[in-house]
């Protein structure tokens, strides 16, 4: 697989610094029983990174002390990590809320038929990957039976209260484009991503967020393979908007791989791009334990382009 930072180093990106902490966005390992194209951890079935149960219980150390309002679980599919339950139960009990990013097809998987009367019990925010709502076109993304696989998986969300009205019970879904574009306006794919799926299929959400693809892992090396990288770096450029600097997700959050380091954003994670967090070495959990970090500065490289595009790109959705 090609790398992308040596491609990305170098930038005229403006600087950042933090806010106020309030997000914890954990990656609870690479596991994951899909291997899409545009993802951006380079997971798949044949992974072996998971979260221990001692960073785990770091990570609700830190989610005590500084009173966070938000435990944002990723992966690979986060759900396979065994102790995704444990971490869900502990932190709910702390008052945090807590958001799934699902890849819905680990719905139907054997021996997680459970998993999603589980997150209701829990009252758990489901941030649902569906690229598309045509069959054709999420199948050619993820795999023959992905998308008639997803479909059941949100029908069974609906029978639980999951995207209906005075459930309290938050199903929101996420469209990444396919190829090297930009995606189109939020709120216009929004609205036909709810006619199509409510006419076809009975099936309601909440909220549609669009997010660009990164050029870096594997949808990067696609990228450099078919000598699109240079024009797909020169596409996000184009379309910068200095507005959404004020509101990209790093400002808020910290990113904290299976291991417990911490990173800025998922994305500064997989170029394995430090947060400028603690006293040098490599920071920890543990560090967040001992520090305070607003107004530190945040590490940038040309990809920090693929949030400020266009009507920019955050996990939750667009910023403009």
């Amino acid at each position: 697989m090609h790398a992308t930072y040596p491609l990305l180093r170098k930038t005229d990106f403006p600087a950042l610094r933090r806010r106020a902490l309030d997000t914890l966005q954990v990656n609870l390992g690479y596991l994951c029983n899909q291997s899409c194209l545009h993802c951006h951890v380079n997971a798949g079935p044949n992974r072996k990174e998971l979260m221990d149960r001692d960073n785990i219980d770091a990570v609700l150390a830190v989610l005590a002390a500084k009173k966070l309002h938000t435990l944002d679980l990723t992966g690979g599919a986060p759900e396979m990590n065994p102790l995704f339950g444990y971490l869900v139960e502990q932190a709910r009990a702390l008052g945090v809320r807590v958001i799934d990013r699902c890849n819905l097809t680990i719905l139907s998987e054997p021996g997680y038929e459970h998993l999603a009367g589980f997150l209701a019990a829990n009252r758990v925010e489901v941030c649902a990957s569906l690229p598309c709502y045509s069959q054709e076109n999420v199948d050619k993304q993820r795999g023959d039976g992905v998308f008639e696989r997803s479909i059941g998986a949100l029908q069974a969300l609906n029978a639980l209260g999951y995207g209906k009205p005075g459930t309290g019970l938050v199903l929101n879904l996420v469209f990444n484009p396919q190829g090297a574009v930009l995606p189109p306006g939020q709120q216009q794919l929004e609205a036909a991503y709810k006619q199509e799926l409510a006419e076809h299929f009975g099936i309601v959400f909440n909220e549609l967020f669009v997010i660009v693809n990164m050029p870096i892992q594997r949808f990067g090396s696609t990228l450099v393979s078919k000598g699109q990288f240079t024009g797909y770096m020169d596409l996000l450029k184009a379309n910068y908007l200095e507005q959404n600097l004020d509101s990209v997700m790093c400002r808020s959050l910290v990113s904290v791989d299976w291991q417990g380091f911490l990173y800025d954003c998922d994305f500064n994670q997989m170029l394995g791009m430090r947060a400028p967090i603690g006293a040098g070495g490599r920071p920890h959990l543990r560090d967040l334990l001992r520090e305070e970090v607003e107004g530190l500065p945040i590490a940038i490289a040309d990809h920090c382009y693929g949030c400020t595009a266009g009507q920019g790109s955050s996990c939750g959705g667009a910023l403009a």
